[in-house]
């Protein structure tokens, strides 16, 4: 079955909307069976749609998750009530897809997708579970991602920055367009704060979908944080009013934005507002119980590993500010490694204040960069006694572990190494060090 859905591309991209509502039609439109909540952005999707479907299980609901890409089976990509499906309810899905996907093939001059296929798996056993809702990451971009045959009554919108700028556009403007199109007739759009390039195209599709927006820093927001042992404190404006003494066991000033927006698209989706407002204890309930594999996520100590999967500026920015705010590591080894269609000079440049040393590599992917071009740009930014070159993860993690206890001096306290660069990266290595 898995060799299967990589026959059909694993990376291969191609956006046919006809193709996957054809294929829900053939299902009997499964996506219909349940309300949902979708979310689109640059950054923070994945983490957000977690915290979402925790708050949603805290209030006794079943839930579906979809989210994408995954870092170790493509099961995590398809959970329900936040465990990812077993491999016995996957095969049985893929079996009973396969045959109607096939018919679709014979239509159209390009098969569907890899990505149309998980997607309609998700559909169909959320259908079959059944779920009381689902929440949904688009693929990429949002208009045209397999993922909006939804049309969801809550949509959700992360900070939009520069990124696939081939497939969506090479400004601000035309990315937001483009996931904008998630909006559709009468939803409520819960929406971080954005540029004014970004948010003039959510506004403008909102109000031609007479769609109801609630803005970050407006309806909805973070009042305080505090640092804590194994996250932060925070203080939320929701929709229906203020939650204090909120534990959020992740780090950075952009999570706690994003249990922001997760609350506030549980509000919507609940009912809750001015008059009403949820249950503060269950809210606290929902949000403690939050993971977030791959984002600043910790695998060893002595000295401290950490895995996180920033692959653009925009999001590399925000784990260097919680890096700096949260950690301030005395001596940081950094283990990077990115697809070739990437900024990487800007994750670089980001990186260099705060790396003490830089070990470069390659990850599994076939869009990896060469690790000589990878490490060219490094050593323009870093300067060539500060740049390790490795060819494979494994020595990676070799390398950067030596370079980080030769600077312990006996205490591995402010010590650490970093793994990022890409989600397919923090895959490889987290395969290694979960062992």
């Amino acid at each position: 079955m898995i060799a299967a859905l990589d026959g059909r591309g694993f990376t291969r991209m191609a956006f046919d909307m006809q193709k996957i509502r054809d294929l829900m039609d053939v299902l009997g439109s499964p996506q219909r069976a349940y309300p949902s909540i979708h979310l689109t952005g640059t950054n923070g999707k994945t983490s957000t749609a977690r915290m979402i479907d925790s708050l949603l299980r805290a209030h006794g609901l079943h839930t579906g998750r979809y989210t994408s890409p995954h870092l170790e089976t493509v099961r995590e990509r398809i959970s329900l009530d936040g465990e990812p499906i077993s491999e016995e309810r996957l095969a049985a899905v893929y079996d009973e897809i396969a045959p109607l996907a096939d018919l679709i093939d014979k239509r159209s001059a390009e098969p569907l997708t890899y990505f149309d296929m998980t997607t309609a798996m998700a559909y169909a056993t959320f259908a079959d579970a059944p779920v009381d809702i689902a929440v949904v990451e688009v693929g990429l971009g949002g208009e045209e991602d397999a993922t909006n045959v939804l049309e969801a009554g809550v949509c959700v919108i992360t900070p939009i920055g520069l990124d696939h700028t081939e497939w969506l556009g090479d400004t601000i403007e035309d990315i937001a367009w483009a996931k904008a199109g998630i909006i559709h007739h009468g939803a409520t759009v819960i929406s971080a704060l954005q540029t004014e390039e970004a948010m003039r195209p959510l506004l403008e599709r909102s109000a031609s979908m007479g769609a109801t927006v609630a803005r970050e820093g407006s309806e909805f927001g973070v009042i305080r944080r505090d640092q804590a042992v194994g996250g932060q404190y925070l203080t939320l404006q929701g929709l229906g009013g203020v939650y204090d003494e909120v534990f959020l066991p992740l780090f950075g000033a952009h999570q706690a934005q994003n249990a922001a927006m997760a609350l506030a698209a549980v509000e919507a989706f609940l009912g809750a507002g001015p008059e009403k407002q949820l249950d503060p204890e269950i809210v606290r309930e929902g949000l403690s119980g939050v993971d977030s594999p791959g984002r600043l996520e910790r695998v060893r100590s002595a000295p401290t590993i950490l895995l996180d999967g920033a692959h653009n500026p925009h999001g590399m920015a925000a784990t260097v500010t919680a890096l700096e705010e949260e950690f301030a590591f005395r001596h940081l080894v950094v283990i990077l490694a990115v697809m070739a269609d990437k900024d990487a000079s800007g994750l670089l440049e980001l990186l260099e204040p705060v790396t003490a040393q830089l070990v470069v590599t390659q990850n599994s992917s076939p869009r990896s960069m060469p690790v000589d071009e990878l490490a060219q740009e490094a050593i323009e930014i870093f300067g060539e006694d500060r740049v390790t070159v490795t060819q494979t993860m494994p020595d990676a993690i070799e390398e950067a572990v030596v370079l980080a206890e030769e600077n312990t001096d006996g205490e591995h306290s402010g010590v650490a190494v970093l793994v990022t660069g890409s989600i397919v990266t923090v895959a490889d290595a987290r395969k290694l060090l979960k062992k």
